[in-house]
Order: structure tokens, then C-alpha cells, then sequence
């Protein structure tokens, strides 16, 4: 994706001008349009149809929640705008509110300037980004497998570790990293811990994605979870 229209709805003036000097600062990103509360939100993203739709969950009429929901119910499942949650908190009920609501990602508002346009560009080809001060809540809900899915999420119900890697198995060092994703460690963590280096961790890590069918980490993560190849 070349070029990628967004339209941000955030009701602090400041920081909805912030905000949006720090997106039009990336070469590929267009903020075609902007809202201060959710009705003009909802209303801009039915006209405009862009590309992401960032909103801030804490909005003074109806909040980033409801005015997700009423986006991906104008959709009917149509893969068109996809939307980028920010907020201050990492609430686990707003949160799993969001998701289940369909948001496709969700970033923390004091997130530094380059995790938001990676959020968004990550965002806009169809993954799902989660902050990492997110990732824990998200991860702690497919331990019990109630995890609310986002619309368009493929993770899916608990399925048998075979439905994924029946063709490609993981490796035992494979099954190693996999444990230390799903407990929270970060690639320098995991090297450390298993005495390897940092490259070999990401050669592991991304073959661990491709046989997981996986755009990310914590999707991984999930799946491995519910299907039971790790604890």
C-alpha cells in the first residue's frame, strides 16, 4: 500500500494537532480528515472511507467504543476502514470492550512518534497492531479462551496444533521461543535467556509465524495458546 488516507478523531485540540502534524510527516500517510467527537467521527469515516480510522477511546459524546462499533456495523463485514484505538489507559475492560467492537489495533496515546506511524502503517495493510502495554490483557484472555474477536481477526476458535502446523512442525527450539513470546519476552530477552543471538531469535521467530499462519507476535502468541502447544 503506496498511499494511506486517515482520518483521526481526537477531542483534545492539542493533541489532535499534534497528532496530526506527526502522521503528515510520514511521506505515505494523508490526514483527509479530522473530528472532535464521535457523531462527526462516525459521520466523516461513512463519507470519506479512509484507509484507518484513528480514534481516541475517550471521546466527550460517545466514546471510541461506540464509535467503533457503529463504523464496522455501516461496513456489514466489508473489508474497508480499518480502526486504530489510542488511549491513556490500558483498562482491561475498555480494552476487551474495543475489540470486541471490532478495533483492529490498539495503541497507547503516549506511545513514541514512530510506534504511532508503524501502528498505522501495520494497521492500514491489515494487521493487527497491539501496544505491548496492551499485549498482556490480550494474552491473559486467550489463557482462559474469551478473548473477544475483532472483526476480520482470523485467530479463530481453539482449534488442534495439527490444523496449523500439521505440514510444517515447530522444533523443539522453535517451542522454546514460542513459551517465552507467549510469557512476555522481547527478542533481546529471549536471546539472553537461551544463550543465542539476537538474529537467531528473529530467524525463529519469523519461521514461528509463517507456520502459525500469523501476521504478528501476539497473534501467534493467541493461537499458540488456544490450540495448546504452549502453557
Amino acid at each position: 500500500m503506496s498511499h494511506i488516507a486517515i482520518v483521526l478523531i481526537e477531542d483534545h485540540d492539542l493533541t489532535r494537532m499534534a497528532m496530526q502534524a506527526t502522521l503528515e510527516r510520514y511521506p505515505d500517510f494523508e490526514v483527509s480528515g479530522v473530528a472532535a467527537n464521535g457523531i462527526d467521527g462516525v459521520r466523516l469515516v461513512h463519507k470519506m472511507a479512509p484507509d484507518v480510522a484513528v480514534i481516541d477511546v475517550g471521546l466527550p459524546d460517545i466514546d471510541g467504543v461506540e464509535v467503533t462499533r457503529r463504523i464496522k456495523e455501516r461496513q456489514q463485514g466489508r473489508s474497508h476502514t480499518k480502526i486504530l484505538i489510542l488511549t491513556l489507559r490500558n483498562n482491561e475492560e475498555v480494552v476487551l470492550a474495543a475489540f470486541g467492537a471490532g478495533a483492529d489495533s490498539y495503541c497507547m496515546k503516549d506511545a513514541a512518534s514512530t510506534t504511532l506511524i508503524e501502528a498505522v502503517k501495520l494497521t492500514a495493510e491489515g494487521q493487527s497492531w497491539i501496544d505491548p502495554a496492551i499485549a498482556g490483557i490480550v494474552l491473559r484472555q486467550a489463557r482462559h479462551d474469551s478473548f473477544p474477536q475483532p472483526a476480520g481477526d482470523s485467530s479463530g476458535p481453539p482449534r488442534r496444533p495439527g490444523q496449523f502446523i500439521e505440514n510444517s512442525p515447530l522444533t523443539e527450539r522453535e517451542l522454546e521461543v514460542l513459551q517465552l513470546i507467549v510469557d512476555g519476552y522481547s527478542n533481546a530477552m529471549i536471546a539472553e535467556q537461551l544463550f543465542i543471538t539476537v538474529g537467531t531469535v528473529k530467524t525463529h521467530v519469523r519461521n514461528i509465524l509463517n507456520k502459525l499462519c500469523a501476521d504478528d507476535r501476539t497473534q501467534a502468541a493467541v493461537r499458540a495458546l488456544r490450540s495448546g502447544l504452549v502453557n
